[in-house]
């Protein structure tokens, strides 16, 4: 799922967002809340239509801006007080009022608030951490089914490094029945073989007949070892923030578009690639582009990525119904560099 945290995939259309393949986009409740403020989402008759996007959505918790804006938030019994990095408004958030944000978006999967604890952390911090997130997943699993709307509420797993603690937050999470499971708190500066450990062994614990969605992760190598691990979603800013600073994907890796060797360089970004921009364009060009700042570079490298991960998405779900993953899979990480 491609990021549009303000309800908008940056440099994209919806229309263009179709036609690369995309079925579904991510917002981000708490950027949301904040601007353009839920009011106005909802005199626009909601989410959906306010941004032009007639196929799924999914909003998260807010829980991962808590953790990534730390220095402007405080974690309180029952909620977060939260200061606005916009303009230093304060915000009390709850489960009940991060629910009832999602309830006014109209998002198609929504979450509960968590807590995402930082990397590294202590046993006790991560402990804290999971125990309120399922004392809170216990709140809005309630709530939800209460308010019983056409959502899906997703539970978050939490747990840090720790295996014991990821165990413990599957267990209690699952026993609360969700639509399906979101694996939170990766992809935060733990390494790259700490990253690939949680995932399996999280995914591992977790129903096969629910979605296990792995949040923020967005490497391909690391798609394509996740998707073994039996995850079934994803979401990551790295085709897009990488497509507008000029970090482009091949089939045989990455490319900085922005190095003096593409000056001259009349091919595609990737041959084997058959999306617009590989169809019409040249690397000289497009590096031409980015160094000269022309705001075309940005879409082109956004178009050209989305269209990539896209691709790498279908060709896995294609190779897994073919039976041959495996084998695909370690073909394409091996022809990666980079």
């Amino acid at each position: 799922m491609p990021v549009a945290t303000l309800a908008n995939v940056k440099t994209m259309t919806p229309k263009e967002l179709v036609e690369i393949g995309v079925n579904t986009v991510i917002c981000n409740t708490l950027h949301l809340y904040t601007r353009p403020g839920v009011e106005i989402i909802e005199k626009a008759g909601g989410l959906h239509k306010f941004m032009g996007w007639e196929r799924p959505i999914v909003t998260d918790s807010g829980g991962f801006q808590v953790f990534s804006l730390s220095d402007i938030r405080e974690i309180k019994e029952d909620g977060v007080v939260f200061a606005s990095p916009f303009d230093g408004s304060k915000h009390f958030l709850t489960p009940e009022k991060v629910l009832e944000i999602q309830y006014s978006l109209g998002s198609d999967i929504i979450h509960p608030l968590d807590i995402c604890p930082p990397y590294p952390v202590s046993k006790k911090e991560a402990e804290k951490a999971v125990k309120k997130t399922i004392e809170w997943a216990r709140i809005s699993k309630k709530i939800h089914e209460e308010r019983g709307t056409h959502q899906a509420l997703f539970g978050i797993v939490q747990g840090s490094t720790y295996h014991d603690l990821r165990k413990l937050a599957v267990e209690e999470t699952v026993s609360l029945e969700f639509d399906g499971y979101s694996i939170g708190g990766v992809a935060v500066g733990e390494s790259k073989e700490e990253l690939l450990d949680i995932s399996s062994y999280t995914a591992s614990l977790l129903p096969e007949d629910k979605i296990r969605y792995l949040m923020g992760v967005g490497e391909p190598r690391d798609l394509l070892d996740c998707i073994s691990f039996g995850v079934d979603l994803f979401d990551c800013v790295i085709p897009t923030r990488n497509g507008r600073t000029g970090t482009l994907y091949t089939w045989h890796g990455k490319i900085n578009i922005k190095n003096a060797k593409y000056k001259e360089d009349f091919s595609p970004i990737d041959e084997n690639c058959s999306c617009y921009v590989c169809r019409t364009f040249t690397r000289a060009y497009i590096r031409h582009l980015f160094v000269t700042h022309e705001l075309l570079a940005q879409r082109l490298g956004t178009i050209h990525n989305l269209h990539f991960f896209m691709e790498l998405m279908r060709e896995a779900r294609e190779h897994i119904k073919k039976g041959d993953f495996k084998e695909w899979s370690e073909k394409v990480k091996g022809g990666m560099h980079g």
